[in-house]
């Protein structure tokens, strides 16, 4: 306050002279939010002056009065002096005054008076709300003025505008005012949830943190107060919206005919045709109340076609075979509730990832779709009965179904980041493939099992990833054992094997096989002018090599090279000599004239690394099962995608079929979910990435 004491401040308020009452209310604001300071200025009779210039100044001088009357008031002070003309003014001002300090002032100023119902000395019956009613009634514009204020450029004005319209929407749903559905609904029509959704996506985020975060929080509670709210037949608007969907399930009878609250007058069947379980479906709504009426009956609306194509599709089904579809939308309410933890306040939430610094977790906090409930559940309703068409379901599937979409909403809507637009969210709920949910589900499985079981779990795995590699050395090495065609390439004299004097003057062949002893100790191979129609025998191959001086096996086979899709063609020309550009070479050591050759004394003098043999398989399958089949008959570890694809491929089979037998009570987790085998006998069928096999 510099030197300036309270009493002179107050005396300055009052000044003949403009600018002297104008920086008099420019210091107060900066000081009145002390308690102490606003003690005696309450004593030294400042509140009636500043009343005074809040009901006749203009300018900066009205905003700065504004600003530290909005302050006394959050300091729960001065409410004796908010009388019904200063109401009155307050709310012309959010209406008419186009200064923007000054709009903040005045918002602040009235979120005050709504959030403190219970401090009026002059009218203390009178809500918040009710309070500012009489003078919002005679500025209609004040609601609409109110909303698009929200988008303004200035951070501050949006954020004010926002946490008035907070403290209306909380007061009237806290007194449960008779009329606070209506004033909701004339909210969203105005566009507050657009404005709301798009500052929560925009980067004025961080600066409008509080009262997003609080509106998502009054989002919650009227959804929780919608959900709460039991279905009432006596109710006219739960009467009107039981009678509406009576009237889609029956297009053909006329909707003055169906009554809820006369049993005679509807027909059962067309609530079972609707999706429900019984003929009577009041008590079906209780899990999810008010809230899954108004999704269902919003869905049957707003796809009014689409609605009665499907039921007309459906009544060509069998009941076993028709998907219930009220059933599936109370259940899609459900798992999005769940799903936004409706339940769980977000006061305490806010203000902890408000102080976050972590950017990351700062946009965690911000739930944007959660605004868009009602498109939300049509798009995960249309993801139920799309998925239940793709697996045939029936009835007594419904539970796996469910389950299947309960997945979909947590990766695609839980996945879902801060910016990412409801349009990019409904298409990927409508194409998510159904093959990949059950991936997850797997996957979701297995978490499961690992936080039950932990290092045992873990165990297992490594268990079965070795005995799975096992499993495929045994097939690669049988794959040499079969033997295989390799086509030759023209400089046979450097490609055509071991160099011996023999061989030097052996004329140049177009096809080489090659095949593994019985022993496993020798490769034999020999050289052909053409391909045989058949294999020759092991005998017949004049060539071998001794393993025991092979010293490594390297190839240009990428270790990511995926088998090609005519993995089983040959790349030979017909017209002439075969050729491939994959290429395995075999290199060892050969003992010059007076040494003995072997592993044993590869490494003594006289001994030399040559290229002992090479191969030129025709696709990248054949390239990974000797390549591959080489290393592992040498102890090595395989290197190739493919056969690293079929290791993880049988290991993780294992793994799932253990899984799959050992029940949920045993790894301690509670409240199972598992699919029946009631009705299955030991013909079984299971289809494992692309192979087959059955019983």
């Amino acid at each position: 306050m510099d030197t300036l004491s309270v009493p002179e401040l107050v005396q300055r308020l009052s000044s003949d002279e403009e600018s002297v009452r104008k920086m008099a209310a420019f210091k107060l604001q900066s000081a009145i939010g002390d308690p102490s300071f606003a003690d005696i200025f309450i004593f030294e009779g400042g509140l009636p002056k500043l009343r005074f210039l809040a009901l006749h100044s203009t300018g900066n001088t009205l905003a700065y009065c504004l600003t530290s009357l909005s302050r006394l008031l959050e300091l729960d002070k001065g409410w004796d002096h908010v009388s019904d003309d200063l109401i009155k003014r307050v709310v012309d001002l959010v209406v008419a005054q186009p200064l923007v300090n000054v709009n903040r002032g005045a918002m602040s100023v009235l979120a005050a008076i709504v959030g403190h119902p219970n401090r009026r000395n002059s009218q203390p019956g009178l809500t918040g709300f009710q309070r500012l009613k009489p003078a919002v009634e005679l500025q209609p514009q004040f609601l609409p003025m109110l909303v698009e204020k929200i988008t303004s450029a200035d951070h501050a004005l949006c954020a004010n505008s926002l946490q008035l319209i907070n403290a209306l929407m909380r007061d009237a749903i806290s007194n449960d005012d008779f009329e606070w559905p209506k004033f909701i609904k004339q909210l969203q029509e105005l566009g507050v949830i657009k404005s709301v959704y798009g500052l929560m996506q925009s980067s004025a985020v961080q600066d409008l943190a509080q009262p997003l975060l609080e509106f998502q929080s009054l989002t919650k509670v009227l959804l929780r107060k919608w959900r709460e709210e039991k279905i009432d037949l006596e109710n006219p608007e739960h009467r009107r919206a039981m009678r509406g969907l009576h009237a889609a399930g029956n297009p053909g009878r006329a909707a003055a005919n169906t009554d809820p609250k006369g049993s005679k007058k509807y027909n059962p069947e067309t609530w079972r045709r609707l999706g429900f379980e019984t003929g009577s479906p009041a008590w079906e709504f209780d899990a999810v109340g008010f809230l899954g009426l108004m999704d269902l009956t919003d869905y049957v609306c707003k796809n009014e076609d689409g609605f009665q194509k499907l039921l007309l599709e459906q009544s060509a089904e069998s009941s076993e075979q028709c998907c219930p579809i009220a059933r599936a939308s109370l259940v899609v309410t459900s798992i999005l509730y769940e799903h936004f933890e409706v339940d769980k306040s977000d006061e305490s939430e806010s203000q902890r990832y408000v102080a976050l610094e972590s950017r990351s977790n700062f946009d965690r906090a911000f739930k944007p779709l959660l605004l868009h409930w009602s498109r939300l559940h049509t798009c995960g309703l249309n993801a139920f009965i799309r998925l239940w068409k793709a697996a045939g379901a029936q009835i007594e599937d419904f539970g796996q179904i469910e389950e299947l979409v309960r997945i979909l909403i947590e990766q695609v809507v839980g996945q879902a980041s801060r910016t990412k637009e409801i349009k990019e969210v409904e298409e990927e709920l409508a194409e998510f493939e159904c093959q990949r949910l059950r991936e997850l589900q797997m996957e979701l499985l297995e978490l499961t099992y690992e936080d039950a079981w932990g290092h045992h779990l873990r165990q297992v795995r490594d268990e079965l990833n070795h005995e799975a590699l096992q499993f495929v050395k045994e097939q690669r090495i049988r794959c040499l054992l079969q033997g295989a065609w390799f086509p030759q390439v023209m400089n046979h004299v450097t490609d055509g094997g071991t160099v011996m004097s023999k061989s030097l003057n052996r004329t140049a062949s177009s096809w080489r096989f090659v095949k593994l002893s019985h022993n496993r100790r020798y490769l034999h191979y020999a050289d052909f002018g053409e391909k045989l129609d058949t294999d020759p025998r092991l005998d017949s191959l004049q060539e071998k090599i001794d393993l025991s001086i092979v010293s490594s096996v390297v190839s240009n086979v990428s270790a990511s090279t995926p088998s090609a899709s005519s993995s089983d063609s040959t790349l030979a020309s017909p017209a002439g000599p075969a050729s491939t550009s994959t290429k395995i070479t075999i290199h060892g050591y050969v003992s010059q004239p007076g040494h003995t050759r072997g592993r044993s004394n590869s490494t003594a003098n006289g001994q030399k690394e040559c290229v002992l043999l090479h191969l030129h398989p025709q696709s990248h399958t054949l390239a990974a099962e000797w390549l591959d089949g080489l290393l592992m008959l040498l102890n090595q570890q395989p290197i190739t995608a493919d056969t690293n694809k079929l290791v993880n491929l049988i290991g993780g089979y294992g793994l799932k079929i253990r899984l799959l037998n050992v029940r949920f009570e045993d790894a301690g987790v509670e409240e199972p979910v598992l699919p029946s085998r009631e009705g299955l006998d030991e013909d079984y069928y299971y289809d494992i990435g692309g192979m087959e096999t059955g019983a």
